[in-house]
């Protein structure tokens, strides 16, 4: 345990752990915009196939983005918390 917070304090002063925090954020919300991006196309393709339900398909659409965005703003928070945790 000593090991690693003496590592995770030798990559504080070397910059790679602020230089980690702003990867880990841009993948997260990279991430984010494939999936939100899938299900828009996914959706699309179903109402267009399917008319009528469009109204469920929209419906489900909707939640499974508010469940993506959720997720990419949590791995936001917990990156800029580390960001800030290493420059303090």
């Amino acid at each position: 345990m000593v090991e690693l917070a003496s590592s995770i304090l030798a990559a504080a002063e070397s910059g790679l752990g602020i230089m980690g925090a702003g990867i880990g954020c841009g993948l997260s919300i990279v991430g984010a915009g494939i999936g939100i991006g899938l299900i828009g196309g996914m959706a699309t393709g179903a109402t267009a196939r399917q008319p009528e339900a469009g109204g469920r398909i929209f419906q489900s659409m909707i939640i499974a983005a508010a469940l993506i965005e959720g997720l990419a703003f949590f791995s936001l928070v917990i990156c800029f918390l580390v960001l800030f945790w290493l420059k303090g």
